[in-house]
């Protein structure tokens, strides 16, 4: 654990955070891509499988159930609840993510640390959690309006990813038997994907707008 870990974790965290507030607040999920909160679902699902058999802190094991669980009452509320669901924009989140998990699932297989069960199911949602942003960027380029929350949440999603990059580097040059290229290679691929919303997020910022992105 260090300082931009920590960071990088609350940063997730409150991304989480201001979506639930969102869906519960607004009754609303415009703007939300559905297919982006499952690919999470499997995501967490399958790099917390060794929940109930390895125990590293405290810390720890309440951040996994907090990240399977927030995102698995996330896809409920948009599939499930009567007045969320209806805000749904299916028209907009076509995004054939099929095609993510397959590719990330055959890299998992050829690109691991060891090749076992649970250090490919590792590798495989590092590998999809790096490219899981993309049907909620697809979507926000085709709606070109971002409200508020859900250009916070993007943000702070993005940012918590950035964090870890610092992680990285801090833990490249502080231990000796550093060896994270996975998540490395990964996390860098995955905080490009969001430059071009971070470029309009600044943007916005700086002149006090509204979250416009290109269609």
């Amino acid at each position: 654990m260090n300082i931009f870990r920590f960071c990088g974790d609350m940063s997730h965290l409150f991304s989480i955070i201001v979506l639930l507030l969102k869906i519960y607040a607004t009754k609303s999920c415009s703007g939300i891509s559905l297919k982006t909160q499952e690919l999470y679902v499997v995501v967490f699902l399958a790099r917390y499988l060794n929940l109930f058999t390895a125990f590293i802190s405290l810390y720890n094991t309440v951040m996994k159930v907090v990240f399977i669980g927030s995102s698995m009452a996330i896809v409920y509320c948009m599939r499930r609840h009567p007045a969320v669901k209806r805000s749904y924009d299916r028209d907009l989140d076509t995004f054939k993510y099929q095609f993510l998990v397959l590719a990330s699932f055959v890299l998992a297989l050829v690109l691991h640390e060891k090749f076992t069960f649970l250090e490919i199911f590792w590798a495989f949602s590092i590998y999809l959690e790096a490219v899981a942003i993309l049907p909620q960027l697809v979507l926000l380029q085709r709606s070109g309006n971002v409200d508020n929350l859900t250009g916070q949440y993007v943000f702070f999603l993005g940012a918590y990813r950035a964090l870890y990059i610092l992680n990285w580097i801090y833990r490249y040059y502080t231990e000796p038997r550093f060896n994270g290229w996975i998540s490395c290679i990964s996390g860098l691929i995955q905080t490009a994907l969001y430059a071009d919303f971070f470029y309009y997020y600044f943007i916005s910022w700086k002149n006090n707008s509204k979250l416009q992105l290109p269609a």
